[in-house]
């Protein structure tokens, strides 16, 4: 020990030099005093997890002879899981990493109007702290995750910020070599950069606005797994940390987080039964669907085309929209008669990886990002009088379009790199797609008519900026103009 005392060293970790002459220090002190053990109190069971709370117990026989600061009297307790029931690994008994913490601000995957998206938040948190991680989704050109419950059952799919197809820590190598390629053609010139998540979670909240229903419910969270794609000195970091922390207690107390960082994503519910829109859409051409089901998915295919128009989805192929089809079955109820129950058909649409949305221009630059579904037969097809009676009364009310930016404003304004001005940019491109919208719905256009319309952009009178409540008074004017520009290599 006196070797140890006699030598400095300093340790750089996560910007706080520990010096080991200090940590023997500490040693000699833990030496001189007898803790017991931790004792819980309660156990509270809630969708299968356990929640504990400690109480730490001083020690009795002898006392410090040196003084104690409110860091060196504070006792980290360590943490404690129940056995997962109904788990396809069996029965096992976890063994958690000393110190382990999550480090979520427990505030921010909250979200109170919406309790069964929280349970599902949390059922995806339990998983991971025993050890079910998230697992990569494979295709696509982002980093984005497979999020598993307790059974390992896929519940979600989270999409990390920093992993998106121009994020810095993207695991694909596609977009890099995209770049190194074609730099002419890498990008999206008229979206914000890096804010797909934003924009997953933003096709929700229209989604839900206009009670289209085809987006499933998406929204921000951050989570932590060591699936996730981190950079190599976090999970350095994490590692000393953990070093430190299990050969000096008292000094891994101090720091401010032991594992890896948390990451900030959407999330998005996972959706079972459907497939490709492609495989479908095939199927169908030599296999035409029912009259009356024929009749359903029109009236879902609108709710898509609504909903990309709306967005400006720069990103919408056959290959990321789903259907849902459940063909009709006939069961018999009795040998002896000819009764039998039909199961009525079912058809469905998910419009999901909305990332690529929410442009602050009209694409103006090398390509146009079309969408695909416009060269469909059902695009053909004059909108529905159903849809214009859900539709048209809420974007023709100019406060259900002022309370739909409020809440966009509300999700766009918690990343760091938020700009007011370009989210009105973003908004002024919106208000536009809605205004074309509206003329096409009283004017019984289709939607391959609509796509065809001037691009429009209806922007706040120069000197007004803002969107919330407090704004209002001074905010109500707008203009409008036509965006004449287009881009290189048009598709009409």
């Amino acid at each position: 020990m006196s070797s140890v005392n006699n030598t400095r060293t300093e340790l750089l970790v996560d910007v706080e030099l520990v010096s080991v002459e200090a940590i023997s220090t500490t040693l000699v002190e833990n030496s001189s005093t007898e803790e017991q053990p931790l004792h819980q109190n309660n156990r509270n069971h809630s969708n299968g997890a356990v929640v504990k709370s400690y109480q730490s117990t001083a020690a009795t026989n002898k006392t410090r002879t040196t003084s104690s600061t409110s860091d060196d009297s504070a006792l980290l307790p360590d943490v404690g899981y129940s056995t997962i029931q109904n788990s396809t690994r069996g029965v096992q008994e976890y063994q958690p990493l000393l110190n382990s913490r999550m480090d979520i601000d427990m505030t921010f995957n909250y979200f109170p109007d919406d309790p069964q998206f929280n349970d599902i938040i949390r059922a995806a948190e339990l998983a991971i702290e025993h050890g079910i991680y998230p697992e990569r989704i494979y295709q696509g050109s982002s980093g984005s995750y497979f999020v598993k419950d307790a059974e390992e059952k896929i519940i979600g799919v989270f999409k990390p910020k920093d992993e998106e197809p121009y994020g810095r820590l993207n695991p694909k190598w596609t977009k890099w070599l995209h770049s190194l390629c074609c730099p002419c053609l890498f990008g999206r010139s008229c979206l914000v950069p890096n804010q797909g998540y934003l924009s997953e979670a933003g096709a929700s909240i229209v989604d839900q606005k206009l009670g289209l229903n085809v987006v499933p419910r998406t929204k921000v969270v951050m989570l932590v797994s060591e699936t996730f794609n981190y950079s190599r000195i976090d999970r350095e970091k994490s590692h000393v940390k953990k070093l430190v922390s299990d050969h000096f207690p008292s000094v891994g107390r101090r720091f401010h987080r032991i594992g890896l960082p948390p990451k900030v994503g959407s999330f998005q519910l996972f959706v079972e039964g459907y497939k490709d829109a492609d495989y479908w859409l095939r199927r169908w051409e030599s296999d035409p669907l029912p009259e009356t089901i024929k009749k359903s998915f029109q009236f879902q295919f609108e709710k898509l085309v609504i909903l990309d128009f709306i967005i400006r989805n720069t990103d919408r192929g056959n290959d990321n929209w789903l259907i849902k089809y459940e063909k009709p079955e006939v069961k018999t109820t009795n040998e002896e008669d000819d009764w039998s129950i039909v199961k009525l058909p079912e058809v469905k649409i998910a419009a999901i990886d909305n990332g690529l949305a929410f442009p602050f221009k009209h694409p103006d630059s090398w390509r146009a990002y079309p969408f695909h579904w416009a060269w469909l037969p059902y695009a053909k097809t004059p909108f529905s009088t159903e849809i214009k009676e859900l539709i048209l009364p809420l974007i023709s009310d100019m406060n259900v379009v002022q309370d739909l930016c409020d809440e966009l404003y509300a999700i766009f304004k918690e990343d760091k790199g938020f700009d007011r001005h370009m989210f009105e940019r973003q908004m002024g491109v919106m208000r536009g797609q809605l205004l074309n919208l509206s003329q096409a719905l009283k004017d019984g256009k289709s939607p391959v008519q609509l796509v065809q319309m001037p691009p429009v952009i209806v922007e706040r009178s120069k000197g007004h900026v803002g969107t919330t409540a407090a704004f209002r008074n001074f905010s109500d004017t707008f203009t409008q103009r036509f965006q004449y520009k287009g881009p290189v290599f048009s598709w009409w």
